[in-house]
């Protein structure tokens, strides 16, 4: 089960394992929502883009207090990045599952 996701290294860990399917035998859960309880892939990606959008608003917080006169620099430099970082990994995840999407709809049935 995945626990709650805090960062984008949080969220690129979750993505790796998501990968890893390799040792999952016939017949067992892969999205390990199943008896336990646990979240769903959906819940995690919910999470995962709401702490994209958190990290978002706390960028523009501090670029609004930087650009009003206060505020640091060294901070608002570090909010944006975080901000961007995690955003390309959204992407990167967004772009996984449509590619598997895509090559789930070219096999034959």
């Amino acid at each position: 089960m995945i626990n709650k996701l805090n960062g984008t290294a949080d969220f690129s860990r979750a993505l790796e394992g998501i990968g890893s399917t390799s040792n999952v035998g016939a017949g067992q859960d892969v999205g390990g929502a199943g008896a336990a309880g646990g979240a769903s892939f959906g819940d995690e990606l919910a999470r995962a883009v709401a702490s994209v959008e958190a990290q978002s608003k706390a960028a523009d917080v501090e670029s609004e207090k930087l650009a009003a006169g206060g505020g640091n620099i060294h901070e608002t430099a570090l909010a944006l990045e975080k901000s961007d970082v995690s955003m390309r990994m959204l992407l990167k995840a967004r772009n996984k599952v449509v590619e598997a999407y895509q090559e789930l709809s070219r096999m034959p049935v």
